[in-house]
């Protein structure tokens, strides 16, 4: 059984940081691109960033480009997302989703406010 975790959403300030991780199990991971998608309140699902199955190819949507990484170890199944200078408009509930076939995990929440 596929299982996508997310963990390390919170509560932060603007300007601060925050890193969220994935952890995949029941699936051969490198053979995955994986990526993370955001949803706020009232909003469409949207693509944050993605990473290639090797983690050399890397992209990101205009909004956070310059502000999120995404990144990956293939040893630990794992991929990740660094979150610098948040915004307020940055909150919203992240997810992984593993592709293809397409597996998504459950979401962390991450809310920026003063």
């Amino acid at each position: 059984q596929v299982q996508l975790v997310e963990s390390g959403g919170g509560l932060v300030q603007p300007g601060g940081s925050l890193r969220l991780s994935c952890i995949a199990s029941g699936l051969t991971f490198s053979t995955y691109s994986m990526s993370w998608y955001r949803q706020a309140p009232g909003k469409e699902r949207e693509l944050v960033a993605s990473i290639s199955r090797s983690g050399t190819s890397t992209s990101y949507t205009g909004s956070v480009k310059g502000r999120f990484t995404i990144s990956r170890d293939n040893a630990k199944n794992s991929v990740y997302l660094k979150m610098n200078s948040l915004k307020p408009e940055d909150t919203a509930v992240y997810y992984c989703k593993a592709t293809w076939p397409e597996y998504w995990g459950q979401g962390t929440q991450v809310t920026v406010t003063a």
